[in-house]
């Protein structure tokens, strides 16, 4: 019985991180790829050992070698610089664009069949682009950035209501970056809604702090940015797809009459299952928290045709 490919580009922390996730869940056999000889390998081989004691039942590998990705199930993009301190997600445009355009094309031709899930920055803009080079149906493109941005809300709202994080829910849609619309009228702690659990004020920090969330871990990290947790967020949707659990998360998923986008990916709850991205769920929303999802589908649409006029 052959076992699922995932094979995961770039072997910095996010990428290493993406490794480790996947290989604890026993996700399948992994590949860790990167342009720098002998990190992809070392890193790899230096998890593969850890398999014994925590008790992967797959294999590992690293290379430099698109070959090696032949016949992928999934691959995961982490490639492309990331964000220092004063830097936004916007400021990454033009490099990661050339960087995550060619890569999704070396992938796409080592793996015709292959679902893309990319979490380099900016993120919804760079899933719109590993669409358009890959050639790939949009089902089996999605990006990483509500299911990260969701995690950090529910663990703030947790520490504010001294609650487990297990039992709080919560939804941010839009772009992932300034613009992100948390909806604080569908979050909750075990089934009550957060508004009669904090004051106002209390949630509007809430909110604030989840939209500064990766800049908060930047300007503590300074010479990085996060990696524990978006790599966990990329691996829960890899095994939504992996087997099929058809699982509800908050993705960048493209929709054109969904939520009157138009034509982008953007982030949105989506059902995530065999074949990538089933379906795309609405929520209600009120004209305020429209407003915003329009105002954060326009800014991803901005940076589409900022790329667009850098040849992209």
């Amino acid at each position: 019985m052959s076992h699922p490919k995932i094979t995961v580009v770039g072997a910095g922390n996010v990428g290493a991180s993406c490794a480790l996730w996947a290989a604890a869940r026993n996700l399948g056999d992994i590949v860790l790829l990167d342009v720098v000889d002998g990190l992809a390998a070392g890193k790899a081989l230096d998890l593969e050992q850890a398999g014994p004691i925590a008790g992967f039942a797959h294999h590992i590998t690293g290379s430099t070698d698109y070959a090696a990705t032949a016949g992928s199930d999934i691959a995961i993009v982490t490639a492309g610089l990331a964000r220092k301190p004063g830097m936004s997600r916007d400021d990454l445009l033009a490099r990661n664009a050339e960087i995550v355009s060619g890569v999704v094309k070396n992938l796409v031709a080592a793996s015709p069949g292959v679902i893309l899930i990319i979490v380099s920055n900016p993120v919804d803009a760079m899933t719109g682009l590993a669409h358009k080079v890959s050639g790939l149906p949009t089902q089996r493109v999605v990006g990483m950035a509500g299911v990260l941005d969701s995690a950090r809300m529910r663990t703030f709202i947790a520490a504010e209501t001294r609650s487990s994080a297990k039992d709080v829910s919560a939804f941010v849609l839009g772009g992932h970056g300034d613009t992100m619309v948390p909806l604080v009228r569908h979050s909750s702690v075990g089934g009550v809604p957060l508004t009669k659990l904090l004051a106002q004020e209390k949630i509007e920090k809430i909110v604030e702090r989840t939209r500064n969330g990766g800049a908060e871990i930047v300007a503590l990290l300074k010479t990085g940015s996060a990696f524990y947790a978006p790599a966990a967020a990329a691996v829960e949707m890899a095994q939504a797809i992996l087997r099929d659990e058809r699982r509800v998360l908050p993705c960048a998923a493209y929709c054109d009459r969904q939520y009157g986008v138009g034509g982008a990916f953007v982030g949105v709850p989506a059902r995530l299952g065999a074949g990538g991205v089933l379906d795309v769920l609405e929520f209600d929303l009120t004209p305020e928290e429209k407003a915003a999802f329009d105002s954060s589908a326009a800014a991803v649409k901005g940076l589409m045709a900022q790329m667009a006029k850098l040849g992209y």
